[in-house]
């Protein structure tokens, strides 16, 4: 049985502005807590687009454990931005889940979103994204709109995960400055918080207007306070 549609109320369909950034490998160092125990690694994150189609690709690699994250979002870009067509997603010691954006040819709107870990679906009404592909197209809404990404300013997505999707609302929170491989950079903290009915995990963004919005911090905070923190180390364009 499909899952049932958000409401309207819930789900706002909005087409905004948007700038794609260029291009770029992005290379992380990583500092996390998982059931207790602190680790240290690094990611990388590769950012393609030629202004038709992206991918996006993760690689999360933990000392003594290897691999422990690698996920892929890749589709068109359409009236809306990122328009993801599958989203493959492989957690450490568990099977990869494939979320597929079955969309109607050459429409933004139009289909289906089914996932390969549950019976749920959802229609495509336009701006869907994946939980991926949702932090590139934050970056290029906020590229695009630069004045109005300031502190008590809300953004609106919706958004696919491995099983189901959902609306997620981020708020501007202020400037700060954040230390990295690169140097102290000034970002724009970016926070999404789950609904408070639902006790899931918190995404801290920092993006940095002086290297074209990249995300040069992300925090992932569980309910438990197990964290996963990745800093920017470099950019290779």
């Amino acid at each position: 049985m499909s899952a049932a549609a958000p409401t309207s109320a819930e789900r706002l369909t909005i087409k905004r502005q948007f700038d794609l950034p260029p291009s770029a490998e992005l290379n992380y160092a990583i500092r996390a807590r998982q059931s207790g125990l602190s680790i240290n690694g690094d990611a990388v994150v590769k950012w393609q687009t030629d202004g038709r189609e992206f991918s996006v690709e993760a690689i999360t690699r933990a000392m003594i454990f290897g691999k422990i994250l690698e996920a892929k979002s890749d589709g068109k870009i359409d009236d809306y931005g990122l328009a993801p067509a599958q989203f493959i997603d492989k957690r450490f010691h568990k099977n990869s889940t494939t979320t597929t954006f079955n969309r109607d040819a050459g429409k933004g709107a139009g289909g289906t979103i089914t996932f390969s870990q549950s019976d749920a679906s959802y229609p495509i009404k336009g701006g869907e994204q994946d939980r991926t592909s949702i932090v590139w197209q934050l970056v290029a809404v906020a590229r695009a709109a630069a004045k109005q990404f300031k502190p008590g300013s809300d953004w609106a997505f919706f958004v696919a995960g491995q099983r189901d999707a959902e609306p997620w609302s981020f708020k501007v929170i202020n400037q700060e400055k954040i230390t990295t491989g690169m140097g102290e950079i000034d970002a724009v903290h970016v926070f999404r918080a789950p609904p408070p009915d639902d006790p899931g995990q918190r995404l801290d963004i920092w993006l940095a207007p002086s290297l074209e919005w990249y995300p040069i911090r992300v925090r992932f905070t569980d309910p438990n306070n197990d964290f996963v923190d990745q800093t920017l180390d470099k950019i290779i364009k």
